[in-house]
């Protein structure tokens, strides 16, 4: 049976919002993947690292895949998180794996003594404190991190809030990172980026998303986007709605 736009919309409007799990758009949304697998990437390296920093874990789910996958255990993994409710699952999800947990405001310094890391990694970092990744990374260590690149879901943004500035659709391009990293002494060793297909398949999705994604139309309510959920939701009826992402994996060093 059909659902109603009603009903999907209040199902997503009544889901739970805690951690940084997306496993409530399975069936309603699909995502593609970088190739390069950042998990796996992520895995590779902890066996050869002796302290790590996560900076910005989210749930924490990555970063425990990661360890689950490495040939080897780091001696000292720190993570560190922001928001509430991620602190709480994070919390309860790393520190059976032996994996301190900040808490930390997101804003610079870094509540960590200088070169206290040879491997700092994040993944969708809303900020890039470069100077002081460069500072808690030991001489010779490395900087690994997949980002949110330009012009992200752009398609869903501008369906709510209509055409948007070039300089907010280009505001995370992977060039301006790698200068802002050069500036802070790290020496760029890699950058790879794509564009990947995202499709959602019902308005529940988008709402749930949009709830989830919070920066993508800030204060977003259903009450406040009525129309342009009705209009999705119509548009839905003849196929998935398609958007894209881009993201981009970069690897900086500080000298030895």
């Amino acid at each position: 049976m059909t659902r109603t736009f009603d009903d999907l919309v209040a199902e997503a409007a009544a889901a739970p919002m805690e951690g940084w799990d997306f496993s409530w758009l399975d069936g309603r949304a699909t995502e593609q993947r970088p190739s390069w697998g950042y998990a796996r990437t992520l895995a590779g390296r902890l066996g050869g690292a002796e302290a790590v920093l996560d900076i910005q874990t989210g749930g924490g789910e990555v970063l425990a895949t990661a360890l689950g996958a490495a040939s080897a255990r780091p001696a000292l993994v720190v993570a560190t998180e922001s928001w509430p409710p991620n602190v709480v699952t994070a919390t309860a999800r790393l520190h059976p794996l032996g994996v301190a947990l900040v808490v930390d405001p997101d804003e610079p310094p870094l509540p960590f003594g200088d070169a206290a890391f040879d491997l700092v990694v994040s993944r969708h970092p809303v900020t890039v404190w470069w100077e002081e990744i460069a500072r808690v990374l030991r001489p010779g260590g490395t900087y690994l991190a997949q980002h949110v690149g330009p012009h992200s879901v752009f398609e869903v943004v501008e369906h709510f809030l209509g055409p948007q500035p070039e300089s907010s659709r280009n505001g995370r391009h992977p060039d301006r990172d790698v200068a802002r990293a050069g500036a802070a002494g790290l020496e760029v060793a890699d950058v790879r980026d794509e564009e990947l297909r995202i499709e959602f398949h019902d308005i529940g999705a988008v709402v749930w998303f949009l709830r989830k994604v919070v920066w993508m139309v800030p204060g977003f309510t259903v009450e406040a986007y009525l129309p342009q959920l009705h209009d999705l939701h119509e548009q839905l009826q003849d196929g998935p709605f398609v958007a894209h992402s881009t993201r981009f994996l970069i690897e900086a060093r500080k000298p030895a």
